[in-house]
């Protein structure tokens, strides 16, 4: 039976972000996936170091949540638009907290086998993100 990949999509951003149930990344992820984007390095970071990546972001922004904006699919990926929203309010992810709000964008393409997540690609407004914490902007794009 085939699965229906938005709706799985939808679930995996609602109940492992925004309702931190980390049962659902074991249930929505297969035991060999990586992830690409979430790391320093582009190599991209297995189910096993996808929770204590988890943990550390929620630790650092406590109240986050992701709207998911669109998903659209072709054949087994998802390509999901989304909007974050978090206060900085902890120290996990290597800035002091500031207090401040932030909303930032970004695009994940998803791909799937058998129902769950096997690769996927993180692409975020991490210079927005960085430039909400810092305050002001002190350098301008022309």
């Amino acid at each position: 039976m085939p699965h229906d990949l938005k709706a799985l999509s939808r679930r995996w951003f609602d109940e492992v972000w925004n309702q931190r149930r980390l049962a659902a990344i074991q249930e929505l992820s297969h035991p060999e996936a990586i992830a690409y984007g979430l790391d320093a390095d582009g190599k991209g970071i297995t189910f096993d170091k996808f929770i204590p990546f988890h943990k550390r972001f929620i630790d650092t922004f406590p109240d986050f949540h992701i709207t998911v904006d669109d998903v659209i699919q072709e054949g087994d990926k998802t390509a999901i638009r989304l909007t974050a929203t978090g206060t900085h309010n902890g120290h996990a992810m290597g800035v002091p907290p500031t207090g401040r709000p932030v909303r930032v964008t970004g695009i994940i393409i998803t791909r799937w086998r058998d129902g769950k997540i096997i690769e996927g690609w993180n692409e975020f407004d991490a210079w927005g993100m960085m430039q909400q914490l810092s305050g002001p902007a002190t350098m301008y794009v022309k």
